[in-house]
């Protein structure tokens, strides 16, 4: 197997990474950004990509939810949770918070930081970078033009960075979701705790519009687990959903809301069913249970097959 994944290394996407059984003994190549990573899984220069698609504080990563809903199909076959926390790395002459002048990390890293940030170093100018190892590493060459960098512990262990706070996050506990993608393929298997991914395209924005796609899963009792709307770029008002549910295709509930879903919304994308990394489940009560399925179909065929003719 060939892996890629939001590099540089040391990213926290590298740590969810490794976290799929055959990734150390594997191959793996950094991208610079989630589209690059991705582009590779469908030209078959990769296997597979590990990208970020949620955080439990920023919420969604909109450059994943709109590169995964556009262009060649891709499958999600698993996904990973990282525990988030970060370390303020510093330039070797760096020796006290006063010094730091500038400091560099991803966006999202920032927001998660920035109330520490602004009691702690509240002089410093943030600069942006593509990844939180991005701005570390650079702090390993003479010419970076900033002071210090905010990222995670894995990065500045294996760099050998000089490290001056730890836990800097205003969030303890703060998780990341990354998505394991593929080209389409087999479908893993259903574990009994899972999860499927839809894209919803929002055909026309009308009254009753969103209802009418929501109530596919309510009336089957099917859990939302994630729901986002995303710009589809074609025009105000147009938009498509991405939406995460509680179940796995070979569920008879979950099976029926996406039929029900492809009459009112046919341009929808399925992205895959896959474990669910949390290991927690949904209760399913008995009129949505598949035995319950089986029996309301096999006491309408019975009804149809007296159809005269």
């Amino acid at each position: 197997m060939i892996y890629t994944y939001l590099g540089p290394a040391g990213t926290f996407t590298e740590a969810a990474l490794l976290q799929v059984p055959d990734a150390r003994t594997s191959e793996r190549i950094p991208a610079a950004n989630v589209n690059a990573a991705l582009d590779k899984v469908r030209s078959g220069a990769a296997d597979a990509a590990m990208v970020p698609i949620e955080n439990s504080v920023e919420g969604g990563v909109s450059t994943t939810l709109d590169a995964i809903a556009t262009g060649d199909a891709l499958q999600i076959v698993a996904e990973a949770l990282v525990p988030i926390t970060f370390v303020l790395a510093v330039r070797e002459n760096i020796d006290s918070l006063e010094q730091i002048r500038t400091v560099a990390t991803h966006g999202h890293a920032w927001a998660q930081c920035r109330g520490w940030a602004e009691s702690n170093i509240p002089q410093a100018e943030f600069i942006p970078t593509s990844s939180t190892a991005a701005g570390a590493i650079a702090l390993l060459d003479g010419e970076s033009n900033h002071d210090a960098a905010i990222c995670s512990p894995l990065v500045a262990q294996e760099r050998g960075l000089k490290v001056l706070r730890e836990e800097i996050e205003d969030n303890k506990g703060a998780v990341t979701r990354f998505i394991l993608v593929t080209r389409p393929g087999p479908i893993p298997a259903p574990t009994g705790i899972d999860k499927s991914t839809v894209i919803l395209p929002l055909a026309e924005d009308r009254p009753g519009a969103l209802m009418e796609i929501l109530e596919q899963f309510v009336v089957r009792g099917v859990n939302l687990s994630r729901i986002e709307s995303r710009p589809t770029g074609e025009g105000m008002g147009r938009y498509f959903f991405s939406v995460d549910v509680d179940g796995h295709v070979a569920q008879a509930r979950v099976a029926d809301a996406l039929t029900g879903l492809h009459r009112v919304c046919p341009d929808l994308r399925f992205l895959g069913s896959y474990p669910a990394a949390s290991g927690l489940s949904s209760a399913v009560e008995a009129h949505n249970s598949d035995e319950a399925f089986d029996r309301a179909k096999s006491w309408v065929g019975g009804i149809r097959n007296r159809l005269l003719g």
